[in-house]
């Protein structure tokens, strides 16, 4: 086990930064259990599909992005 506590590219986020990325990854998953939800009310044609794939793929970019915000990491 190694004494390091630092992930390459990040740096220590403070308790409030932890807090408020902890925030949104719970807001993922409720957004996770609406789809799950919405996806089981759905007809299933190719165009509900395809609708609700391009909103969970926005979603997800987008709770990506409020994280990267949040941590700030140093690279690509």
């Amino acid at each position: 086990m190694t004494d390091e506590k630092k992930i390459t590219g990040y740096r220590e986020l403070s308790d409030e930064e932890i807090r408020m990325i902890n925030e949104i990854k719970d807001h993922g998953q409720q957004l996770e259990a609406m789809i799950l939800r919405l996806d089981s009310h759905c007809d299933g044609s190719p165009s509900s599909e395809r609708c609700i794939q391009l909103g969970v793929d926005h979603l997800q970019t987008g709770l990506m992005w409020l994280t990267r915000a949040v941590a700030k990491p140093e690279g690509f």
